[in-house]
């Protein structure tokens, strides 16, 4: 995001004050429209096989096992609760993360697309994505997964070399990656996602390159590039605190990822956003939902969602944050119907706010049209057409200010990668 987030808000501020137009809460879409009453949905599944080094998510290892059908009426209580809340009609994407989903039955995803189905629309041709570690998705498996509504998958493959692997705490192999994308190919052919690492610790270039490489022989219409981003409280952090391996270097990663970006650009694929890249046509609807800011609700423990809650009388779009803990959060969805423990409310300049950092990801950037659906009276010509900052990041080549052509605004350069999944 080339603009802070404080200063572009003043910035905003500031056009009203001129235009004598007070600042108050507003949700961007009014409550009778269509747009308000639609939504992504993402639930979270929160245990996994093993914590990753690098990972600081909200998950969990089950020791002594998971209780699978109390969670599952969890989640759907929890589903009914929010989209009944969110007066939500239609329901444009499904997303199962986590942890790792690959983990839960199918019959737990199927109980979980059925509830959406019984309280608002959810068209045939929705897009219904799991996440996927390779060694808990055989190919059976994934046909089953398939059978119960899910219709793109999202590998997690992170590194096609294994020693690579190991220092991540991945508990799968190259060869194992390998062979799950090919079945997932196989069973959802055009709507596989991967993911790959750079960055890493005494990763070099030209092996990294090649892993690409091999991955692009391989690969479906869809890949996440993310960079390593050292979390505090993981192994890794601490291996690299105590000297156990080298910190990664940022001016290498950089380099990777550029070189990375041409070769994808080279293979047909088009970077829509700053991670994430595809070929086809084959974009990511579910995330495209966030950067377009969009409503979506989560389902969940620790699940983030951001929507106008109607049914309380609400006119303001809140960012919502549910309990981390699974136990914890069942507990108060088996109470309450829902486990949120934290209710934010956006005022207006704080949702202009997302609506730039979001939309500033992604290749298209901000529109007019997107624009106003936000903020009906000041362009983004009003805002930020004379601003001198923006005058410098034009003159600098970061970014393009267009009001000839409606208004449009967006990097003219990438930013360096982060960690929103594909």
């Amino acid at each position: 995001m080339v603009l802070p987030g404080p200063r572009a808000r003043g910035l905003v501020a500031a056009a009203r004050a001129a235009q004598g137009r007070r600042v108050g809460s507003a949700e961007g879409s009014p409550r009778g429209d269509p747009a308000s009453r639609r939504a992504a949905l993402y639930v979270h599944w929160p245990y996994c096989e093993k914590r990753c080094s690098y990972c600081n998510f909200n998950k969990y290892v089950a020791r002594g096992g998971v209780d699978e059908a109390a969670l599952r009426r969890c989640l759907v209580t929890e589903a009914h609760t929010l989209l009944a809340l969110g007066g939500v009609h239609r329901v444009d994407s499904v997303f199962f993360g986590g942890g790792t989903p690959s983990l839960a039955s199918p019959h737990t995803v199927a109980a979980l697309l059925e509830a959406v189905a019984q309280v608002a629309h959810l068209p045939a041709d929705s897009e219904v994505t799991l996440e996927v570690n390779p060694t808990s998705a055989p190919g059976s498996r994934l046909a089953e997964f398939g059978a119960a509504g899910v219709n793109r998958l999202s590998i997690g493959l992170q590194s096609l070399d294994d020693a690579e692997l190991q220092l991540l705490g991945r508990t799968h192999s190259a060869r194992d990656a390998l062979r799950t994308l090919a079945a997932a190919r196989r069973l959802f052919p055009g709507r596989v996602s991967v993911d790959l690492m750079l960055g890493l610790p005494g990763q070099q270039l030209g092996p990294w390159l090649g892993q690409l490489r091999e991955l692009l022989r391989h690969c479906d219409d869809h890949l996440s590039l993310y960079q390593l981003s050292l979390e505090r409280g993981t192994a890794l952090f601490a291996q690299v605190q105590r000297g156990a391996v080298p910190a990664p270097d940022p001016e290498l990663a950089a380099e990777m990822y550029a070189e990375g970006r041409a070769l994808l650009r080279t293979a047909g694929f088009r970077q829509y956003e700053v991670s994430n890249f595809a070929r086809r046509g084959a974009l990511s609807t579910h995330n495209w939902t966030y950067w377009q800011c969009g409503q979506y609700l989560g389902v969940g423990p620790g699940a983030h969602g951001r929507f106008v809650p109607h049914g309380a009388g609400c006119h303001t779009r809140e960012a919502r944050i549910q309990t981390l803990e699974p136990d914890n959060w069942m507990r108060e969805v088996i109470q309450f119907g829902h486990g949120t423990r934290k209710r934010v409310p956006l005022d207006e300049l704080e949702l202009l706010e997302e609506v730039l950092a979001m939309g500033l990801r992604t290749d298209v950037g901000i529109t007019h049209q997107h624009w106003r659906q936000f903020e009906s009276q000041l362009t983004l010509w009003d805002v930020f057409g004379a601003s001198e900052e923006v005058k410098r990041l034009q003159e600098q080549g970061l970014l393009l200010l267009d009001h000839r052509q409606g208004h449009w605004m967006r990097t003219a350069r990438a930013c360096n990668p982060c960690s929103l999944r594909g």
